[in-house]
This record gives structure tokens, C-alpha cells and sequence, in this order.
């Protein structure tokens, strides 16, 4: 019997050291607590839950960017699977906080310019370099950056309740999340820029319809039928599902870098001018909040 207990201690030991720092590194993962974003540690999959507290309707500014980023990195390096990334409440993401990039502008502007698009270029860099699967489940509306960092990510489910919009022109911002690249190629020139100039209002079902999302499912038991395929991919070798997704994104990554690269220098050229914070107040002055 002793012989057999020794033995199964020394396996332990004999564990890659990578093994036993990615064990570790998930523990540690667990007992930490974010302000903005919820991380759940689950059997073989990490879950990252939009709960902003800074903000309305699970916008983005600069704390929730970075709090997303760090949850990826960790989830990177740990035992997971796979990443679901998903929101409390009845809205997805409402894309950028456009209260709090006016609020940073009003004073030393080109500083703050390049602060707020540094953030936003390496929060979309790390859903371009993340390697496992990213699956989204998508509950509610998708504005802005909230949509156009779907095709950054592996597989999007919706429920059917949810919307889609990226209405860039109307506040006063150009396109980002490497949507200027990826929307085309999912949806054709036509649609995405039906959606990227024009703002176009897309449903779920005209989401999944244009390959924007892989499913839509019913309100009533879309939480039911998200986790049960997540437990169907859970049950996959993790090798497998990263090597699959290097497979299917194999030569992609420069090219959306170079986008994202290309979009966030057209913001820093909009936001430092006079122009653009100017066009950016009255959208904020004069929005109506529709939810």
C-alpha cells in the first residue's frame, strides 16, 4: 500500500513544470475578483461575464477594456479549454463609454487620445492573439466595439431577443475592432457597409443569416442551450481545439493587426481634432437612452 501511495506522489511531481504552473495560475485566477467584469473558473473552461459597475449598459472604457484583457491573459495560461465570454443582464455590450472618452478629452486632449485609443488597440490585439476557442454567448444588444469584436472570436451564439449595431458615423468615430476587414469577409462589401456607414439595425436572425453568428436560440431557454454545448466542447482534447483554431485562423493575425493598427490610428486623428470632439459632445448632449 505504501508503495502504491509513494508512487502516485512522485507522478505528481514528475508533472511538466508548465502543467504545474497553469494548475497553479488557476487557483490564483479564481480567488481574484475584478470591479467591472465577473471570471468563473469552471470544469475545464474559464468564463468572462460583463457586470460593469462603472458604467451603463456594459460599455467600455478603459478599466473594463483592461479587466477583460488581463482575464484573457490568465486564461491564457492556465488549464482552460476555452473562454465563454458573456454579460449580466439584458444588454451584451454597449461598445465604448462615450460620456467617459468625452469626460478624458475635455482637458489635455492629445494625451488622452492616445491613452484611450493605446487601450482600445491592445484590448482588440489580445482577442487576435488569444489561441484557445473564443465562444460568445450574446443575450442582448451588441453596439459598436461589442459587435465588431464577435469575428475576433471562435463561435457566437445569440439569443434571439438580441441586436446588432455598429452606427459609427453618428458618433462621430470611425470603425474599429478590425470590423473594417472582417465584416466584408463575413457579410460581403454591401452589408457591412450597410452596417458600418449606414448603421444599419441587424437582428439575430439577419446576424446568423449574414455569418455574423453561428446560432440563434430561444429567449426562454437560450441559457439551456448554450451550456449544454459547452459541455459538449468541454469534453474535447484542449490540443485539439487549439491546433484546430490555429488552422482555421493561420495567416490571419498580421493581417487584422495591421488593421486594427490602421483603425486606431484614424481615431487618434479624429478624436485630437476640434471637429471630432466637437461632433462627440452634441452626440452625447443629445442621445436618447432606448433601453
Amino acid at each position: 500500500m505504501r508503495g502504491k501511495e509513494r508512487k502516485v506522489i512522485d507522478d505528481a511531481r514528475d508533472q511538466p513544470l508548465d502543467k504545474r504552473v497553469r494548475f497553479s495560475v488557476r487557483l490564483l485566477e479564481s480567488a481574484s475578483t475584478y470591479k467591472d467584469i465577473v471570471v468563473r473558473k469552471k470544469d475545464g473552461f474559464t468564463q468572462i461575464l460583463l457586470s460593469t459597475r462603472s458604467t451603463y449598459n456594459n460599455t467600455l472604457n478603459r478599466e473594463v477594456m483592461n479587466e477583460v484583457k488581463s482575464a484573457l491573459e490568465k486564461a491564457a495560461v492556465d488549464d482552460s479549454k476555452f473562454v465563454l465570454l458573456s454579460a449580466v443582464g439584458s444588454v451584451f455590450c454597449c461598445g465604448l463609454d462615450f460620456d467617459n472618452i468625452v469626460k478624458h478629452l475635455k482637458y489635455n486632449r492629445k494625451r488622452a487620445t492616445v491613452k484611450l485609443v493605446d487601450t482600445i488597440k491592445n484590448f482588440v490585439n489580445s482577442f487576435i492573439e488569444f489561441k484557445k476557442p473564443i465562444i460568445v454567448s450574446v443575450n442582448g444588444p451588441a453596439i459598436g466595439l461589442g459587435a465588431s469584436i464577435l469575428p475576433l472570436c471562435d463561435v457566437v451564439w445569440a439569443n434571439e431577443k438580441a441586436w446588432f449595431q455598429t452606427p459609427y458615423t453618428r458618433f462621430g468615430q470611425s470603425p474599429d475592432g478590425c470590423s473594417t476587414i472582417t465584416f466584408p469577409k463575413i457579410m460581403g462589401r454591401a452589408a457591412a457597409n450597410e452596417m458600418l456607414i449606414n448603421g444599419w439595425k441587424m437582428n439575430a436572425q439577419e446576424a446568423c443569416d449574414k455569418g455574423l453568428v453561428s446560432q440563434v436560440f430561444w429567449s426562454e431557454t437560450f441559457t439551456q442551450e448554450v451550456m449544454v454545448r459547452i459541455q459538449e466542447i468541454t469534453s474535447c482534447n484542449s490540443f485539439v481545439l487549439e491546433n484546430s483554431k490555429a488552422l482555421v485562423r493561420y495567416n490571419m493575425n498580421v493581417e487584422l493587426k495591421q488593421a486594427n493598427e490602421r483603425e486606431c490610428e484614424v481615431l487618434k486623428k479624429i478624436w485630437a481634432s476640434a471637429q471630432g470632439m466637437e461632433y462627440m459632445l452634441k452626440y452625447v448632449q443629445n442621445k436618447i437612452d432606448s433601453f
